[in-house]
């Protein structure tokens, strides 16, 4: 599926993957100490991938700001670890690109798990990106209307182009994989994957008109739109900024990565301003080089996300009411 080679992304101006070991311990500080089994749980709002249970690996948190992703099976883990491992210390990525819209990443450990109790898993240990959200509203999406890197072997790319064709992948540069809304009284809306998978560009707009709306119910108010995607430190400037950088890098080509959206929905409703929203790029077990190209898939993708949501705000109330 992807590169066996050991220097994948041995990028100009960066330390081989095989000599990162004694770089971060010269450049990083030590990694966090290894948790118990009792310390670890499923998050509790974790919209996408697979979840962790007694029968299936899958990302633990430690309520401590870690969130640890089981490395995948076969080359996609090694893949990913060793995209992390040259993306923090790429010295040609702007280092508010990295701290702004990308994980943390605290190097790997070996973990038990509920699945596995004997047999530790190594695990990328990253920044859980919604700590400190009391009432996480949070939406997963998949950029790109490409989601396999194009050393994929012809199966895969089967296999993704009819997931793609059967989604609004194709046709509209992204798909919604997960969402998770929180009402001002508490009730959550998180429809079903397969619903997910269902929606055509209408049903795309109105997910993405609920995810800024206070009521539980079918309707979409939108009413705090204007603080979550508008205004200063919203949605819209955070993918305005990730969009320019987008519009030069020629490093990376994120295939099959998602945006993952978050904001404090009591912090919201109670204020009427933004209540810690959160833009983070995610998942990036099929990134492949850039070869001095410019990632018009991802780049793509990302103008027709800003050009929904910047619909959404034009014609939304300009402020959220607040909570009694």
């Amino acid at each position: 599926m992807i590169s066996r080679s050991p220097d994948l992304f041995n990028f100009r101006g960066v330390v081989s993957p095989r000599h990162l070991r004694s770089f971060h311990h010269r450049h990083h500080p030590p990694p966090p100490p290894a948790p118990t089994m009792s310390d670890l749980r499923p998050p509790e709002h974790q919209v996408a991938g697979h979840r962790a249970s007694a029968d299936k690996l899958g990302p633990l948190v430690d309520g401590s700001g870690l969130f640890y992703k089981p490395l995948q099976a076969g080359d996609r883990g090694e893949h990913e670890r060793a995209f992390y491992e040259a993306f923090s210390a790429h010295a040609a990525v702007p280092p508010r690109i990295r701290d702004a819209f990308f994980p943390r990443f605290h190097g790997t450990r070996l973990l038990p798990t509920q699945a596995r109790p004997r047999d530790p898993h190594p695990h990328l240990v990253l920044d859980d990106l919604l700590a400190g959200l009391r009432a996480p509203s949070v939406a997963d999406i998949k950029i790109g209307a490409i989601t396999w890197p194009p050393s994929s072997p012809e199966p895969y790319v089967a296999k993704c182009l009819a997931k793609d064709r059967g989604t609004t992948s194709v046709l509209l540069g992204f798909r919604v994989s997960g969402v998770r809304v929180v009402a001002p009284g508490g009730a959550v809306w998180r429809p079903e994957r397969q619903e997910l998978k269902e929606l055509d560009t209408a049903g795309v707009r109105r997910v993405l008109r609920r995810y800024v709306s206070s009521a539980p119910g079918e309707g979409a108010d939108c009413a705090l739109a204007a603080a979550v995607y508008g205004g200063e430190g919203g949605v819209l400037s955070q993918l305005r900024e990730l969009k320019a950088w987008f519009e030069e890098q020629t490093l990376f080509h994120f295939y099959s990565a998602s945006i993952l959206l978050g904001y404090d929905a009591n912090a919201v409703s109670a204020t009427g301003v933004g209540g810690g929203v959160r833009v983070k790029l995610v998942d990036f077990a099929h990134v492949a080089e850039g070869d001095g190209v410019i990632d018009h898939n991802f780049l793509g993708g990302l103008c027709s996300l800003i050009k929904f949501i910047s619909d959404i705000v034009s014609e939304a109330p300009e402020t959220p009411p607040l909570a009694p």
